[in-house]
């Protein structure tokens, strides 16, 4: 191992089983999340060629993705969601797979319900069929999402061809402003770098304002790498990361955990590190960010106004303003601030984490949500869900206005039971604001929890530092 290696190259060295002649090689993948949806098509696979999967005890099944957050009854739950559900259990208990209920406390998003349970860690490659797996980088692990024939054969095998990625060190300096946090952050990465900025590459996140952050603002900031065009984003480990570990259930006890520390101290990318690319980001000034399009590198401070495609730099980048702002039904030149909403959503894996609920009840305490407004929280999991009960939270959103929900993926990918209508503006602390994302011809604004509640508040788009 040299000693000037990036976190990334680190990890992955550690992991190589085989180093083959065209570049590629057989990667080692410690662990496994499973959900619901998507599954199927794996665990069928595995039967129909009669294998077995060896370290059951590597993988975690938890469904979240096509259930309803607001009723679990059998008649909310008849049809596809109960079949999925039923096929999870079984696929579970027949390889030998731990795998949580849907009625158990700790229930929730993959992405929230692995890092909570001390599944995640340090130093190890994690994979699952869903491509927001970057999320559990914030604890200096190398993770991603893979397709179902990538993860079948992962399943089986415990291995992976891949090709080493290109390193991209983004750096973050001075000291964030309050009330910004992980999700200000990667959106003005994203608008600097742009979309596919971090194609083939891996980010390493780190400065200043990285050191500072939570590991719920970690994230939020690796969950949203893939929106940058990179596989995969990580945080080098440090005592933030250790205390937020220690003691949660799945993690190290006792002489492991020792032992384990002192190999996660030597992750952190050496001061003599060398990056394929490197960016610097001053983020001492930085207002709250509100994306305005249709793509995550569409964005401005929420004191900013929308872009006119005559400034764009080249004539794609004209033609993809055009059609973003035609989509959005807005014009060149509004104020982000004067941009009305009829829905808020809190919730998905980027950001529904007990510190995303916390910042959004902040500025709703005392304050009703505005005339014409539908707005819901869906906590990343049964446990979060209990945590934000015991302090409180729960009230002070339904006393706003809000909807209090159950733990589950919800509006952020448009699902069944929760989605956009034609034309509906929602501002939504999600990761994507495609196109048709959440709910056909549906118009979405991505913000932090804290501006969310902002807009709920004003019924438009609002600088959460004027509330607070």
């Amino acid at each position: 191992m040299k000693g000037g290696n990036t976190t990334y190259d680190k990890i992955w060295d550690d992991h190589v089983v085989e180093e083959l002649p065209d570049g590629t090689a057989r990667l080692l993948i410690d662990r496994k999340l499973v959900y619901e949806a998507g599954s199927v098509q794996v665990f069928r696979g595995i039967r129909a060629a009669g294998r077995s999967i060896p370290n059951p005890e590597r993988v975690l099944a938890v469904p979240d993705h096509v259930l309803p957050t607001h009723d679990r009854s059998p008649e909310a739950l008849a049809g596809m969601p109960a079949l999925l559900l039923e096929e999870l259990e079984r696929n579970s208990r027949d390889f030998g797979i731990e795998h949580i209920p849907l009625f158990d406390e700790r229930q929730g998003i993959a992405h929230v319900v692995g890092p909570e349970q001390g599944f995640t860690l340090p130093g190890t490659t994690i994979v699952c069929h869903d491509s927001h797996t970057a999320t559990h980088g914030a604890f200096g692990a190398l993770a991603f999402g893979v397709g179902a024939s990538e993860f079948e054969h992962i399943m089986v095998t415990q291995t992976l061809l891949q090709r080493r990625s290109d390193t991209m060190r983004i750096g973050f300096d001075g000291v964030a402003p309050a009330w910004i946090g992980g999700k200000d952050l990667i959106l003005a990465a994203i608008g600097t770098i742009g979309a596919r900025g971090g194609t083939g590459y891996a980010i390493e996140f780190a400065g200043e304002a990285i050191a500072a952050l939570s590991m719920e603002g970690r994230m939020t900031m690796c969950n949203m790498a893939i929106e940058a065009g990179a596989r995969v984003g990580l945080i080098a480990p440090d005592e933030t990361t250790y205390r937020w570990l220690n003691g949660r259930p799945k993690a190290p006890k006792g002489a492991m955990w020792e032992q384990a520390l002192a190999y996660w101290r030597t992750l952190p990318s050496g001061r003599d590190a060398r990056f394929d690319r490197e960016v610097l980001l001053d983020v001492s000034a930085l207002a709250p960010q509100v994306t305005w399009g249709t793509s995550p590198e569409h964005v401005v401070g929420i004191d900013g106004r929308v872009p006119d495609p005559k400034d764009a730099g080249d004539a794609a980048q004209a033609d993809a303003w055009t059609r973003a702002l035609d989509y959005m039904g807005l014009a060149p030149g509004t104020a982000m601030a004067d941009v009305a909403v009829s829905r808020v959503f809190i919730g998905s894996c980027t950001n529904s984490r007990i510190e995303d609920l916390r910042s959004a009840a902040a500025v709703l305490k005392g304050r009703k949500i505005a005339d014409g407004v539908h707005a819901f929280v869906s906590p990343g999991s049964g446990l979060v869900k209990k945590q934000a009960e015991a302090e409180g939270l729960d009230r002070i959103f339904t006393e706003a206005g809000f909807e209090w929900r159950l733990p589950g993926c919800s509006m952020c990918f448009g699902g069944p039971f929760d989605s956009l209508k034609p034309g509906e503006r929602c501002a939504s602390t999600s990761n994507r604001n495609f196109e048709n994302r959440q709910g056909r011809d549906g118009r979405t604004h991505l913000v932090s929890p804290a501006m969310a509640a902002a807009a709920a508040v004003t019924g438009r788009l609002a600088d959460v530092r004027d509330y607070l």
